[in-house]
């Protein structure tokens, strides 16, 4: 399975893509969107969106997993994000594609075996299980990779397949 993981922002939206068979995970690529402070904000809305039809275009996923929202202690950057992460949903629906979205902590279970893992812990399995010399840059980039595994690894449980059938 082809896994598309986004880690939404409006400044920087990581990004990667791995193959997910029966256990093992390759990262293809990975990376980020991009938008330049200081321009309008609607503006950067729709170059995260236009890169996003061309990222689903270019990678031609089977599934996307995207982290849910957590509001932390600043309230207008999460709203920001928050249109940032609906401009993306809009592109992947439009695409057809399947989208799953996952908790912070989740996230954390997934790739670490514990919801309060530190990001230093989420990067550190995420290197080894991948057998990548050193984590991709940028943080966010790193973190799509998380949200990728984190799908791949739920939707290849037994559970999860005896719930198909």
């Amino acid at each position: 399975m082809r896994i598309l993981g986004i880690d939404p922002g409006y400044g920087i939206t990581g990004f990667s893509l791995i193959d997910a068979d029966r256990g093992k995970q390759v990262l293809l690529r990975c990376g980020a969107i991009t938008t330049p402070a200081h321009t309008d904000f609607s503006a950067r809305l729709e170059m995260i969106y236009n890169d996003m039809q061309a990222l689903l275009e270019m990678a031609k996923p089977e599934a996307v997993a995207i982290e849910e929202l957590f509001f932390g202690q600043n309230v207008t950057t999460g709203i920001g994000v928050a249109q940032s992460r609906g401009v993306i949903l809009l592109a992947i629906r439009q695409a057809g594609i399947p989208v799953y979205s996952y908790k912070p902590s989740q996230v954390k279970q997934a790739v670490v075996g514990y919801g309060n893992a530190t990001k230093h812990q989420v990067m550190d399995m995420t290197r080894r299980l991948l057998q990548l010399e050193a984590m991709p840059k940028p943080d966010d980039a790193a973190d799509a990779i998380a949200i990728a595994l984190c799908h791949a690894r739920s939707s290849t449980s037994l559970l999860t397949r005896i719930n198909r059938d």
